[in-house]
């Protein structure tokens, strides 16, 4: 039955993709974020969804004539110069060629995607109905591994969807820190009590299953994102005290063995786990430093045979570091590219802050700025011993970040016109009591502005003689 009722879902939102093509970007994310496909078990679980989706979503931008221009930015810029450096080291890379051109076709299509994300995000709507999905995709899986910790007394772990990316309980937990701070924006700015009060009650089970997945990386990353989060929050003081309250009982919840293992932080040198990641780091770091331009290549450190070529009989496995993943498999250029696109969404978050600070009208997006401020610290925290260097999640978060702040700036520039329309409509008002205001000046005409009793005349530009010319 839930095959048949996915099944039947899908092909009702296929044909509205093809007519809408943002619609299609919303479900596109849907489909990459949340993997619902892989929570049903019939014929529907195994179908590419996402490729199908996609396809549905560039013929609807031939036929609606959208996007109207590429969105050039630092991120999409970076996006591009990434495309090509991943294609650079999956050519000189070592490993499988097959195993490498499978990850290399994977992240293309993953970054292309993104492109047409990111020049359809065009409007405030698209950005907040994006961040809706984001928070939607990863936070269904928070409420129910809330209510699972609730259910079994946090006496197992959390997991993922099966065959994904978030599979795994740390990356899981991961995941969800990212998803905290943007589920804050969105209670933040919703006008409905009811929603404010569901997002609220979403936040404290998705915090209760990310201490309950029993990450220990998680819960560094949780440290982190809170002491950002308190910092970034104009009343300090309650947010502390908030803060304190839901950690501490997220805490208090936990069994004996919880606590167990999360105090093996303090002991990394005498846990096997622990000590065979910093291992692994060393290897990805001796591959990078071996071929620094172009890495071992995409499933490098992987590869049994690539591996003993700087540890022989050292461990070939997920390198569990965002950091040195990248380094590792693609070198030190490409991975200056990839730090540096985190680098612009910082960049970004600052500047919304900056631009939209004391301005009513730009609250989303001075709420927005400061709240991917704490998801970013999330994730660069957290992957620090997770493998998420091409987690799609996080990229589209850039992007939306971006994207956010070209909408910004525009209306910016919009208030600024409608300001300078007003101060001449007002000027001229006091100075002819009783007339109509005077009309714009039309395209190619200069405005004269004289005193307050001389309204401002439009006069065509003077042309030069045909000898200057």
């Amino acid at each position: 039955m839930r095959d048949a009722v996915f099944l039947a879902t899908m092909l009702l939102l296929l044909p509205l993709a093809v007519a809408r093509p943002f619609v299609g970007i919303l479900l596109w994310s849907w489909i990459s974020f949340m993997n619902p496909h892989r929570l049903v078990y019939g014929a529907a679980g195994s179908m590419p969804w996402a490729m199908m989706v996609f396809a549905a979503t560039l013929l609807g931008c031939v036929l609606a004539g959208e996007p109207k221009r590429f969105a050039f930015n630092a991120v999409t810029g970076l996006i591009i110069a990434l495309m090509i450096a991943f294609s650079v080291t999956t050519m000189m890379a070592l490993g499988s060629p097959g195993a490498a051109y499978a990850k290399w076709e994977h992240v293309e299509k993953v970054l292309l995607g993104l492109l047409l994300t990111a020049s359809l995000l065009t409007e405030r709507r698209r950005v907040h109905a994006l961040v809706w999905v984001m928070v939607i995709s990863i936070g269904y899986y928070g409420v129910r591994g809330g209510i699972f910790s609730i259910l079994t007394g946090g006496s197992y772990r959390v997991w993922g969807p099966e065959q994904t990316m978030i599979n795994d309980n740390n990356h899981l937990a991961a995941a969800l820190l990212v998803t905290l701070p943007l589920m804050n924006y969105l209670r933040q700015q919703s006008r409905n009590a009811p929603v404010r009060i569901g997002l609220a009650a979403a936040m404290c089970l998705t915090l209760l299953a990310t201490v309950s997945s029993y990450s220990r990386g998680a819960l560094l990353g949780l440290g982190a994102a809170t002491a950002v989060l308190w910092w970034r929050s104009s009343r300090k003081v309650v947010t502390g005290a908030v803060l304190a309250v839901c950690l501490a009982g997220a805490l208090a919840f936990m069994p004996a063995q919880w606590t167990e293992r999360m105090q093996s932080i303090g002991s990394y040198d005498a846990d096997a786990s622990a000590s065979e990641r910093l291992v692994l780091w060393g290897i990805s770091l001796k591959l990078a430093l071996d071929r620094p331009l172009v890495g071992a290549g995409f499933t490098g450190p992987y590869t049994r045979s690539v591996v003993d070529t700087v540890a022989p009989g050292g461990p070939a496995r997920a390198v569990h570091s965002i950091w040195f993943e990248l380094l590792g498999e693609n070198g030190f250029p490409t991975f200056a590219l990839w730090l540096m696109l985190t680098l612009a969404g910082v960049y970004y978050c600052f500047r919304l802050v900056a631009i939209s600070r004391n301005r009513p009208e730009l609250a989303w997006a001075y709420d927005f700025g400061r709240m991917a401020q704490v998801s970013i610290v999330a994730f660069l925290v957290s992957g620090t011993f997770l493998s998420l260097s091409y987690w799609d999640f996080y990229w589209t978060l850039l992007v939306v970040i971006a994207g956010a702040h070209s909408i910004a700036k525009r209306e910016l520039v919009v208030e600024a016109s409608a300001g300078a329309r007003g101060w001449r409509q007002h000027a001229f008002a006091r100075a002819n009591p009783g007339l109509a205001a005077p009309p714009e000046p039309e395209p190619g005409m200069a405005v004269a502005t004289g005193s307050a009793a001389a309204p401002p005349l439009a006069r065509p530009l003077a042309k030069r003689p045909a000898a200057a010319v």
